[in-house]
């Protein structure tokens, strides 16, 4: 059986006063209130010797504040590549003396129901809602009133909710960009495009890096040579489009993969091809997954930042009041990962 918590009656008890003065001392209000120094030090004294600790629930209903904050996701907490974004919650949680309740709903809807009414029943002050992969989707409505940050998500109907996404257009600016300063006018793309509505379904990420990309090119007066959707964007996608792409006749051109895994399917295609990057093509992504760093020579890439995600939904979601008036989209940029995928135009 578990040690009986120590009460506030069993403090006050010890120390000979009246369980007022002992809640007075132990709340910091002894001065305040002309509480001898000597009873106030030997309430704490006791207080120390029993090892009491403050009823959170009790103290938070006094407050209007629990000091806790739900961190509610699909698969974000059991996942390898978007972990750093509970780790950066978790920082931010801390440096400002909250805790975090983490629950994960594996995309199950009534799960997610459960977990916000069992947040809702801890009287938690706000709630971070996550998404593993950018998307849009609905707010749930037992929110409605709840200071709310959907993160890595967008509201589906335009909700008045603040949302906090990677800036992936700016990302596929700059891209672009990189590769245009290298020389580069032939430029493909694998995983969406050429035109702005060739796009896998439902991929806020695939959309605003196409933005990004063909708002660029066209400011330099430069159309994409071509463009390859992939619904899954997985490595035998990357690898077939690039066949494709070689068995026309391409080289020392350039590719834009729409992640990271196509440009290691891009790199396997162009060896078997015996051609190498950036020799023969360069390739430059979106992501930083860990192949990024395992590929030979090193991937180019633009880094998803996780962890100043997570940290900026904490920073959103304290400061929230959850009436709406606060709504609006954070882009959080995705910093460069320079390394040896691109090299100029010959």
């Amino acid at each position: 059986m578990g040690r009986r918590r120590v009460t506030l009656a069993d403090v006050a008890a010890a120390a000979g006063v009246s369980r007022t003065t002992a809640s007075l001392v132990l709340s910091e209000r002894g001065d305040e209130l002309r509480i001898s120094p000597a009873k106030q030090a030997r309430v704490r004294e006791v207080a120390a010797e029993l090892g009491y600790r403050p009823n959170a629930v009790s103290t938070g209903l006094r407050s209007g504040s629990s000091r806790t904050l739900a961190f509610i996701s699909d698969t974000v907490a059991t996942s390898q590549l978007a972990g750093d974004m509970i780790k950066g919650a978790l920082t931010h949680a801390h440096r400002n003396g909250y805790m975090l309740f983490i629950g994960e709903t594996e995309g199950d809807p009534a799960e997610e129901e459960r977990l916000i009414e069992a947040m809702l029943d801890r009287q938690v002050d706000g709630f971070v809602i996550a998404s593993m992969f950018t998307r849009e989707r609905a707010v749930p409505a037992l929110l409605d009133g709840a200071a709310t940050v959907m993160l890595n998500a967008l509201p589906a109907t335009g909700a008045p909710v603040v949302s906090v996404v990677p800036d992936e257009y700016a990302a596929g600016e700059n891209a672009a960009r990189l590769l245009l300063d290298a020389g580069h006018d032939r430029i493909h793309l694998i995983g969406a495009g050429p035109e702005a509505d060739d796009l896998p379904n439902e991929t806020v990420a695939g959309r605003e890096r196409l933005a990004g990309i063909l708002a660029t090119l066209a400011d330099a007066g430069v159309s994409p040579a071509s463009g390859r959707i992939a619904h899954d964007w997985l490595p035998q996608d990357g690898w077939s489009a690039t066949r494709e792409l070689l068995a026309s006749g391409a080289r020392g051109e350039a590719i834009i993969a729409f992640n990271d895994r196509l440009a290691f399917g891009a790199y396997q295609a162009l060896q078997e091809a015996g051609l190498s990057v950036p020799e023969d093509m360069s390739i430059v992504s979106f992501d930083d997954h860990q192949l990024a760093t395992w590929l030979r020579p090193g991937l180019t890439t633009f880094a998803l930042p996780h962890y100043e995600l997570g940290e900026r939904a904490i920073e959103l979601v304290l400061a929230a009041d959850g009436d709406g008036t606060d709504a609006a989209v954070h882009r959080i940029p995705m910093p460069l990962r320079r390394r040896a995928s691109v090299r100029p135009r010959p």
